[in-house]
């Protein structure tokens, strides 16, 4: 089979076909995988996010590597680096620093969205542009006008527009923080974080639609995220569990540590027990018991 991105595109969905973290027979989501093409929203340069033998993280060159570059696109489990510490690293060669930005893995992506469940004409925000590349899966399902996305980092979110617009999807595309979402074209069906908290943001809650989903990653005293998947059931308010071990990285406005007590941790949680942890987020703030639990 030649080294193509529609081929490496069609290996991966099948090979996230066959994983119960996949596909888990998502017709649309499949086919929207298939449709968008990755390799368009990956800047050129991107690090590998494992150190090497030197203990710096390896730089992918699309135009010096573009084998290994596009292999490195379509690996399932693998996300690609976009940004060190905010920026300040230039992508000029292999690297150390804070992870800030990554087009997150496509089982990852797939993860993501096979929870949220987004329906066509569903009016979704999305928190955390990044490359543009969930946008775009966003914009196959739901379409382009009723999708919102916002992105805190300027140069991310033109890189991002670039790409969408390219493709002729014309989502709202938004330079600000995200933590306050975007109440000019709320309320939402679907809200979808692409980095993590400590703490789910009230503006959130407030511009979900009653019945709507809410999907973020959380951080946890367990040593990684956790996907919170919530339902509001009244304004500013919703309740709901954790579906599955995620790792992504933090909002900036999130990023300075936390006493777990503080936000909402049981102190007897341990981490066989997060599939039986029930979550509820309102006015009161944010509350993490087990499910039998008064």
């Amino acid at each position: 089979m030649p080294l193509t991105a529609e081929n490496l595109r069609a290996r991966c969905a099948e090979e996230m076909s066959h994983h119960p973290r996949g596909f888990n027979g998502c017709g649309w989501l499949r086919d929207a995988f298939l449709t968008v093409p990755r390799e368009h929203f990956v800047p050129d340069r991107v690090w590998w996010p494992a150190r090497g033998e030197d203990g710096r993280y390896r730089l992918y060159d699309r135009v010096r590597q573009p084998r290994a570059w596009l292999k490195a696109v379509y690996l399932p489990g693998v996300p690609l680096i976009t940004q060190i510490d905010d920026g300040s690293v230039a992508p000029t060669g292999p690297a150390d620093g804070a992870f800030t930005s990554s087009i997150s893995a496509p089982g990852a992506v797939v993860e993501l969205l096979r929870h949220l469940a987004p329906e066509p004409g569903h009016t979704v925000l999305e928190i955390g542009t990044g490359t543009g590349y969930t946008t775009a899966l966003l914009a196959h399902r739901a379409g382009a006008d009723h999708v919102t996305t916002l992105e805190i980092d300027a140069r991310l979110a033109h890189h991002a527009r670039t790409r969408l617009h390219a493709l002729g999807l014309r989502p709202h595309a938004i330079t600000g923080d995200g933590e306050h979402g975007h109440p000019p074209r709320a309320p939402y069906d679907r809200i979808l974080a692409t980095a993590s908290v400590r703490t789910i943001p009230s503006a959130w809650l407030d511009q979900l639609r009653p019945g709507g989903l809410l999907l973020a990653p959380l951080d946890t005293p367990f040593g990684h995220d956790l996907l919170l998947r919530l339902e509001a059931d009244g304004p500013g308010q919703a309740h709901g569990r954790f579906v599955a071990p995620v790792e992504f990285m933090r909002t900036r406005a999130q990023r300075t540590p936390r006493p777990y007590a503080d936000l909402g941790w049981p102190p007897d949680a341990t981490p066989d027990q997060w599939q039986h942890l029930h979550v509820t987020v309102g006015p009161a703030g944010q509350r993490i018991r087990h499910a039998l639990a008064p």
